[in-house]
């Protein structure tokens, strides 16, 4: 006969917790409750701290959104960073930026290495989600790189905006604004403390090739600036490994659009919003139009007073955003690149999408279209939410302003920021739906999903039906 166990039951019950909270707490939930951990911390300061603002006092929907979009490095505002805020309001603002850009979880990650403790699985899992398309970088390494990597670029671009701003403004307001710019610009938040945001500098193209580096540099991704700087820095040649696929597809993509959009941009608005402006001048903010919908948010034009096609072109490239892996939004330059190459092959009749003498995993392959459906269906829903919300069904100038409430519904999900002027006339309902969206787009549709998904029982997902066929197309 066994003996009865003599454990205590509180420790009978310690276990039993410990081991549900392993179970439930996924590196997907965990992503989420950090980001909406933050965003109540934000909420809650924006409301409860004195000194961050002058007039009157925010209300608890808008220093929700404005939280949500800083942590979310959206840059959407109901009210004007540089005129409404404090220095201390907008501190605290950059403060919400930096750390909804690195991500609450990479710092959590840094703080218990440097004590010497090893994170639990589950977090290492949601810091290190790269294993597997670059298995011979060190993730702890690449891990602590992300900080160091981040303060280095947007130390660099803020000593350099300074140089170019100091002779324009007094020496202290000079460095404040080139360390906000910089930190904005790298996490792609497009928060600015210029009421015009860079619309005064457009015709300054040393500032704006400062800000658009950094913005494409935040977009790649930290991976690939890990690879990039690993080949250029290693001094023995023969320790040098393949770049990776992810890698060289993120730099080919990044390109394409790049230039592609630069061409396009400068067609549509040479003469438009423009025009007369010099050449070098506009050459330097079509450049920026193709930069910025990378989710960065800056703007250097009005876009009420663009050309509707380049608002729908806009509204394409804020869709792709920027690289897995890096502070900006949209479905990401992979996915993009995986549903084209997909296309590509079937029409070449062959069932493997490939690049650079590389087949890609059909399951990738299979993640991508799911991610693109997911966020399609989204963003898709959000446009018609925020046109009823927002419009109210109304008729006659309704109408004309549905472009301006896609921009905004896109702009939002891929946390880009940019806007049609709509975000200060939005009614709470409207705002609260933004809010969703951009908390939607900063952790990702499939992660949302799969934090509330239901475990399934062991070997469920190994249980399918018989096969059969439909037609299609």
């Amino acid at each position: 006969m066994r003996a009865p166990s003599r454990e205590p039951r509180t420790t009978r019950a310690k276990t039993v917790t410990e081991g549900w909270l392993r179970r439930s707490v996924t590196p997907a939930r965990l992503l989420l409750a950090s980001f909406l951990g933050l965003i109540v911390f934000g909420t809650l300061g924006l409301r409860l701290l004195p000194g961050l603002y002058v007039g009157p006092d925010l209300g608890w929907v808008d220093s929700l959104f404005t939280a949500t979009s800083a942590v979310c490095v959206t840059g959407l505002i109901i009210v004007d960073t540089a005129t409404r805020f404090t220095l201390a309001g907008q501190a605290f603002v950059l403060l919400l930026i930096q750390l909804g850009g690195l991500g609450i979880i990479t710092f959590t990650t840094l703080i218990i290495q440097a004590f010497g403790r090893r994170m639990s699985l589950h977090a290492e899992a949601a810091a290190t989600s790269h294993a597997d398309v670059a298995p011979d970088l060190d993730l702890k390494r690449l891990v602590r790189s992300v900080v160091g990597l981040t303060f280095l670029f947007e130390g660099v671009g803020a000593a350099i905006l300074f140089v170019l701003w100091k002779g324009r403004f007094p020496a202290g307001e000079a460095a404040w604004h080139a360390v906000f710019q910089s930190i904005s610009a790298f996490c792609n938040a497009g928060f600015s403390t210029f009421t015009d945001s860079l619309v005064g500098f457009r015709t300054d193209p040393a500032a704006l090739s400062v800000i658009m580096a950094l913005i494409v540099t935040g977009g790649l991704g930290f991976l690939v600036l890990e690879e990039v700087r690993f080949r250029t820095f290693t001094r023995d040649r023969s320790s040098l490994v393949r770049m990776s696929l992810h890698s060289r597809l993120v730099l080919w993509v990044t390109a394409v659009l790049l230039v592609v959009g630069w061409g396009a941009f400068a067609a549509l608005e040479w003469h438009h919003s423009l025009g007369g402006l010099s050449v070098v001048d506009k050459a330097a903010n079509s450049l920026f139009m193709s930069v910025t919908p990378r989710t960065a948010g800056f703007n250097t034009v009005d876009y009420t007073q663009t050309t509707v096609s380049s608002n729908f072109l806009t509204i394409l490239l804020m869709s792709v955003g920027g690289s897995p892996g890096s502070t900006a939004g949209g479905i990401k330059t992979t996915t993009a690149a995986l549903i084209a190459l997909l296309a590509l092959a079937r029409l070449r009749g062959r069932s493997l999408a490939s690049f650079d003498r590389r087949s890609i995993p059909t399951a990738t392959v299979q993640r991508a279209v799911g991610l693109f459906v997911v966020a399609f269906g989204i963003v898709t829903l959000g446009i018609l939410l925020l046109a009823g919300v927002h419009l109210g069904g109304t008729e006659g100038s309704g109408h004309g302003r549905f472009m301006a409430i896609m921009f905004e519904a896109v702009s939002a999900f891929n946390t880009v920021g940019l806007s049609m002027g709509e975000t200060p006339t939005l009614t709470q309902g409207g705002r609260l739906l933004i809010v969703i969206l951009m908390y939607l787009g900063r952790v990702g549709p499939l992660s949302f999903a799969a934090a509330i998904a239901v475990d399934e029982p062991p070997g469920q997902h190994e249980f399918r039906y018989a096969y059969e066929d439909v037609i299609v197309g």
